[in-house]
C-alpha cells in the first residue's frame, strides 16, 4: 500500500517540546497504515526521552496496529525513552485490557496523571 493510500486510514500531527514529542493520531491504526505510523514515530525515539501518543481522534486499532504499538514500545524502552498513551477511547481501552497490555504502556489520564 502506498503512503498516500495509508493516509486514508491514519494521519499524524507531531509537536515537539524539548525532549518530548506528542503525536496526535487521527483515524484508524489498521493493517495497511501501520508502516506509515511506524515510520513517523520510530525516528522520534532517538531524539526524545518521552513520546506521548494522543489517541483522542483514533477510532480503531486492529491486531496489526497493536503489534506496531508493542514494537515501538520495545524500541523506545531499549533506547531509554518512555512511550505513553493519552486520551484512549473505549474500544482501544477494551483491546488493551483483553490483551493484557494495559499495564505495559504508560497511560496518562486527566491532568497528566499516570494511571
Amino acid at each position: 500500500m502506498t503512503d498516500q493510500a495509508a493516509t486514508k486510514f491514519i494521519t499524524l500531527e507531531t509537536k515537539r517540546a524539548g525532549d518530548c514529542a506528542v503525536v496526535r493520531c487521527h483515524g484508524r491504526l489498521v493493517s495497511g497504515a501501520t508502516d506509515v505510523f511506524y515510520a513517523e514515530v520510530k525516528p522520534l525515539i532517538a531524539d526524545s526521552k518521552r513520546i506521548v501518543l494522543d489517541f483522542t481522534d483514533l477510532a480503531y486499532v486492529d491486531s496489526t496496529g497493536l503489534g506496531t504499538l508493542v514494537r515501538l514500545y520495545v524500541s523506545a524502552k531499549s533506547a531509554g525513552c518512555s512511550l505513553e498513551l493519552i486520551n484512549i477511547g473505549k474500544r482501544v481501552q477494551e483491546l488493551l485490557g483483553l490483551t493484557n497490555l494495559w499495564s505495559v504502556f504508560a497511560v496518562i489520564g486527566e491532568h497528566n496523571i499516570r494511571m
